[in-house]
């Protein structure tokens, strides 16, 4: 049976194989549930597949000359799948833009970006796509995403670096000057309320 984009019975039945090949009994009372269980949060990691993000930022507002110098939402939590050890990826994006006439809710940020991450992904794409996404929707004067993550196949595996995080940044139109860039860099590291 298909949930959206994801078929349940495939996934546990090539989970069933995955622990066969690592010569475990699927059917040992173990083991039993573990195919439906990550069918299940296979679900749920993989949510944002074939979401139309740009109906996520369809609902903007014109602010015309009320629009402020810049709108900036921090710390938005993030978990995806790498896409080549499905290994998960934890971290937080920042969003900055500069609104030239219209504004989105801030509720969509988060949305967004959930549904970029909610697909087999990698960081350095996700970061794009979220950018390319604001700057599609909103034409704004500059965006600007930053996303710093601890990845699974860093800490978990190969060189086991548990502590080591990555830090990707897009920019787009007068965010791409490296002043300005600076100066919300600077918000974005700067104290919290």
């Amino acid at each position: 049976m298909t949930h959206g984009s994801v078929d349940r019975e495939r996934i546990q039945a090539a989970v069933r194989e995955l622990l066969a090949a690592i010569g475990q009994n699927p059917d040992s009372p173990e083991l039993a549930a573990t195919p439906a269980r990550v069918a299940d949060s296979y679900a749920e990691f993989f949510s944002g597949v074939g979401v139309d993000v740009s109906s996520i930022l369809a609902e903007s507002v014109p602010v015309g000359s009320q629009t402020g110098e810049l709108v900036l939402l921090r710390d938005i939590e993030l978990r995806s799948m790498c896409e080549h050890h499905l290994l998960p990826f934890r971290g937080v994006c920042h969003i900055a833009y500069r609104p030239k006439s219209r504004v989105v809710g801030l509720g969509a940020l988060p949305r967004l970006v959930d549904a970029l991450a909610h697909r087999p992904q990698i960081q350095e794409r996700l970061t794009e796509q979220i950018a390319d996404a604001l700057a599609d929707a909103l034409d704004p004067e500059g965006v600007l995403v930053v996303i710093d993550a601890a990845h699974g196949c860093v800490s978990d595996r190969g060189v086991r670096q548990s502590s080591a995080t990555t830090v990707t940044v897009a920019s787009r139109g007068s965010l791409s000057d490296p002043t300005a860039r600076g100066d919300v860099m600077a918000l974005i590291g700067g104290s919290r309320p």
